[in-house]
């Protein structure tokens, strides 16, 4: 073959299910060795402090343009998540998305995701593939792994925050892991279709545990050892946790937008997988709004960081995931330590699941070859 024949190996969703993208456990064990690697500094993102999350692209309310795409729509947007992990990885990707609310009534994904992985010395694409399971899975596979090096082995009682694709991916994840004997589910009501679609789910996927659908959000909690929030929500509409339900030692860990009360935010053990990156946020979303009020953000990990900002955090007081798995920083120090944790995901997590993905389609002869070229026409 000749020293300059590029070939790119196309995934479409079929091939990624095929290539084994929904194994949730391998991605929960693959995702351990990407947070010791993000501990370790063996790694890049964007942003001028290399911690970024991503660059967005976003639409005008309004415009003098005929025909210019507007902010019509919830969540309309894209964005690009570019990165490069070290270790056994050593590949740089990019996940590109768009997204827009309306898709739904087009029978549509919110967001339609594709990512590309690079060799990351010629820069040469490896492969280009469907993204949209792969980023599910990476986000669940998080609080799959926050629970396992956090939550008492012995947990029993798992409570769903949300019942939509994220939720149903950390309930892959966390099942992985646990032997789970009550599931329960609080949707944005008892009969909703995201609720009761996930329900059916649970009991199809885990016949040996006792499914229920939460009537209120303290019937969900009470009593749960691990809390899983993945709540897709419009600004300021997020659920507004009581820290009086829950119990001593569990684990509540956030994927979307939730919060506790300053009171028990306080009380709390906090726990992110990059605070830095929440740093880089407050590029964007400023602590402060326009009359110098400080803003109480949803995501976690973001409000953590603006708390730092004005002194009533401190930094010291967070611990990292990749930290904890490494024992820089010790995780459960009691029976009753109760955790605070924030995972807003990160492009290094496309890369780490994505190149397992890819090898595993590489050993099966999954996907598509397609040629770049033969030789490149300029040099």
């Amino acid at each position: 073959m000749s020293e300059t024949r590029i070939d790119v190996l196309l995934l479409n969703e079929k091939d990624m299910l095929e290539a084994g993208v929904l194994d949730a456990g391998k991605c929960v064990d693959t995702l351990r060795d990407v947070m010791v690697l993000l501990s370790n500094g063996d790694f890049l993102m964007g942003g001028k402090n290399k911690n970024g999350h991503g660059m967005m692209l976003t639409f005008p309310k309004e415009s003098e343009i005929e025909g210019f795409p507007l902010d019509s729509a919830r969540d309309r947007r894209f964005m690009a998540m570019p990165g490069y992990l070290g270790g056994r990885f050593h590949k740089a990707g990019q996940k590109w998305y768009g997204s827009n609310g309306d898709n739904r009534e087009k029978g549509l994904p919110r967001s339609i995701l594709m990512f590309t992985l690079n060799d990351v010395d010629t820069g040469a694409p490896l492969a280009y593939m469907s993204a949209n399971l792969l980023s599910a899975m990476r986000t669940g596979a998080m609080p799959g792994l926050a629970a396992e090096i956090l939550a008492k082995p012995d947990s029993k009682v798992l409570a769903l925050v949300g019942a939509g694709v994220v939720n149903r991916a950390c309930l892959m994840a966390i099942m992985s892991k646990f032997d789970i004997e009550e599931i329960r589910i609080k949707g944005s009501s008892t009969t909703s279709k995201t609720t009761v679609e996930l329900a059916d789910f649970a009991r199809k996927t885990y016949p040996a545990a006792k499914v229920i659908i939460s009537e209120t959000l303290s019937a969900c909690l009470q009593g749960a050892d691990i809390v899983s929030e993945g709540v897709s929500c419009m600004f300021g509409e997020h659920p507004i946790l009581d820290g009086a339900d829950i119990k001593p030692g569990a684990v509540v860990i956030s994927s979307g937008n939730m919060a506790f009360s300053d009171e028990y935010t306080a009380k709390f053990s906090k726990v992110l997988d990059n605070l830095h990156m929440y740093e880089e946020y407050q590029e964007v979303l400023p602590v402060f709004d326009n009359d110098g009020n400080f803003i109480h953000y949803s995501i976690v990990g973001l409000q953590f960081a603006n708390l730092c900002t004005v002194g009533q955090m401190n930094p010291a007081d967070i611990r990292h995931i990749g930290d904890i798995i490494t024992g820089k920083v010790p995780g459960r120090t009691s029976d009753d330590e109760i955790f605070y944790v924030g995972v807003g995901g990160n492009p290094l997590l496309d890369i780490g699941w994505g190149s397992e993905v890819y090898a595993s389609a590489l050993e099966k002869g999954i996907g598509t070859k397609w040629n770049l070229w033969e030789a490149p026409f300029l040099r």
